[in-house]
């Protein structure tokens, strides 16, 4: 098959006869497995382990640097795998074709050095490849999100004598030349002018550093708001479009956002939504890595994207953002190395950010664990020295607190690499020296309890939709306060309509917790009981306060350490 290697040979009209593929589910209402397509299967037939035990995962340091030797065909063999942990939807990492293609021994397994945006990485698969995947997911009803990468191209040239050159003053410095007579792809690529060759970023956080530098050795796009910048906006605009129409993709992770302008990603967002919406897809989802403060944030989503940059109006943007404030703050929660106040501090600050307090999780997808972990180190995955309820009980209160729920891939067996290199905690779901042999373990003990979390989920709207609200707590049934430290009883509460669901986990690791935890006194009745749906058996009574002038109901949880509870009122 011949691929295109121009913007000119694209055509964007909808495929004659082909029906896309729409779902009616809101974004917020997705449970997305994030997975590196190099790391999560092959294409060879093996066989899954099959025991309640959690695994390591499989690759030394040496062998993760390079291809472990990943498939497009590898995901669409195993979607039963994904879609029975109850997941709906699939983050793909980049799969467009990178540099040093075809080598396998290349380092750049993980997809972000692209150097031809309109074919598939042949050490992935093919376009066809990609097409069938995406059919085969649409059958089951799971979307296909590609990450794409808008910022920066791969290193695809060089300045003077192929030496490092860093940001200094704004200056901008000569490409010398194309590493590659017929690289970039589109051919369009091959200008200039479309890159700010500013030199290596230092400082990540100073501007205009930070959007005109170039990410180490991956040079930056120049996707300013002037001629130029916007011939390359429009390049890659259509060049991703391209992918919607020929594959029928659900949505974009964008790459790297807090280092484009905000203008720019309006753009791109709002031409890729109105493409979407031009073939019959109503919900195509677009969410941003975005590694700032709130306050920043609110430049890129929602309501608040509506704003002035110079003479210019930006408009809505993109759909969602991965919420790091969370991430930074709910792992260490779970494991008590965090106060719960930190927790509730959290959500306090985004009152301001949605109409009220259910709507606030169409912008954020919430994560405990990934795959860069920017400025940690060492460098550990969520279940690092966590036992398995700790693990089940931090993807347990994602599914059940606001936000669009993304687990990282391996954190459903208990993968717990750690070291100093990226490499460490991405590690293979297949054996890399036995052919035989997977990790996809359906039984093991961490996966099924997600499973059982994950369909109370599917079929409990006020999870999906409900207002949430932290719950006060008691030890002695009378005197209530939200919890300040640890060990404790940390509960919340879902409401939509007239419905009630509660979630409660004790953070202890070694003492079972006998605590007060506060209901909702407009929605439950004194003398009325709430029933367990998940974590333990039969139902709780539900109590008044000793004080007959105090109207709060509450009920006494009994946890055993690491207890994850969800309850229902009747």
């Amino acid at each position: 098959m011949n691929y295109p290697t121009s913007i000119k040979e694209i055509d964007l009209s909808p495929i004659p006869g082909k029906r896309y593929w729409n779902c009616d589910r809101e974004w917020r209402e997705e449970f997305v497995y994030f997975l590196l397509v190099d790391r999560f299967h092959d294409d060879l037939n093996r066989t899954s382990v099959n025991t309640p035990d959690r695994s390591k995962g499989s690759g030394k340091q040496a062998q993760l640097k390079k291809f472990c030797g990943g498939k497009l065909k590898g995901v669409k063999n195993h979607l039963d795998y994904i879609q029975n942990l109850g997941c709906t939807a699939i983050w793909l990492s980049p799969i467009f074709e990178n540099n040093d293609a075809p080598n396998p021994n290349s380092d750049k397994y993980h997809g972000y050095s692209i150097q031809n945006y309109l074919n598939i990485d042949p050490r992935f698969g093919t376009k066809e490849d990609l097409i069938d995947l995406v059919n085969a997911a649409h059958d089951r009803g799971i979307r296909i999100f590609l990450d794409v990468v808008v910022n920066h191209s791969g290193d695809n040239w060089y300045y003077p004598d192929n030496k490092d050159y860093y940001y200094y003053q704004d200056w901008q410095f000569p490409l010398e030349n194309w590493r590659q007579e017929n690289r970039p792809i589109p051919q369009e690529l091959r200008n200039p002018d479309y890159y700010h060759r500013r030199g290596q970023v230092r400082n990540w956080d100073a501007y205009p550093e930070c959007q005109r530098g170039d990410f180490l050795s991956l040079k930056d796009f120049n996707n300013d708001e002037d001629r130029a910048g916007r011939e390359l906006q429009e390049i890659l605009i259509k060049s991703h479009c391209y992918w919607i129409r020929e594959a029928d993709i659900d949505g974009f992770r964008m790459d790297a956002v807090k280092h484009m302008d905000e203008l720019a990603i309006s753009r791109f967002s709002s031409a890729v939504r109105e493409y979407a919406y031009s073939l019959g897809k109503k919900w195509f989802f677009l969410f941003g890595e975005l590694i700032a403060q709130d306050s920043i944030v609110d430049r890129y989503i929602g309501a608040n994207t509506s704003r002035k940059v110079g003479d210019q109006t930006v408009y809505f943007g993109l759909s969602s953002v991965l919420d790091f404030p969370l991430y930074w703050t709910l792992p260490n929660v779970i494991k008590g190395l965090k106060k719960p106040s930190d927790l509730i501090d959290r959500y306090e600050s985004l009152r301001n950010s949605a109409l009220n307090r259910g709507e606030l999780g169409r912008y954020r997808v919430t994560f405990v664990d990934n795959h860069d972990q920017i400025g940690s180190n060492p460098k550990r995955r969520f279940a690092t020295d966590a036992p398995d309820k700790q693990v089940i009980a931090g993807i347990g209160y994602l599914l059940c607190a606001i936000g669009m729920t993304c687990i990282y891939y391996g954190t459903e067996q208990g993968f717990s690499g750690k070291g100093d290199d990226d490499q460490l905690i991405r590690e293979a779901m297949f054996d890399l020296d036995n052919p035989q042999d997977n990790y996809l373990n359906q039984q093991c003990n961490i996966y099924q309890e997600i499973a059982k979390i994950a369909h109370i989920y599917r079929h409990t709207e006020p999870l999906r939709f409900g207002r949430m609200y932290f719950r006060e707590i008691s030890g002695n049934g009378r005197d209530f306060g939200l919890p300040q430290g640890h060990p404790c009883t940390l509960a919340f509460s879902r409401i939509l309509g007239y419905e009630e669901i509660l979630i409660a986990y004790n953070t202890s690791t070694t003492e079972h917790r006998a605590d007060f935890v506060m209901v909702d006194n407009n929605l439950q009745k004194n003398g009325g009981n709430m029933k367990f749906l998940y974590g333990k058996a039969g139902t709780v009574p539900i109590l008044s306060h000793p004080d007959p002038n105090n109207s709060s109901l509450f009920v006494k949880l009994e946890l055993e350490p690491m207890q994850f509870v969800i309850l229902r009122g009747l």
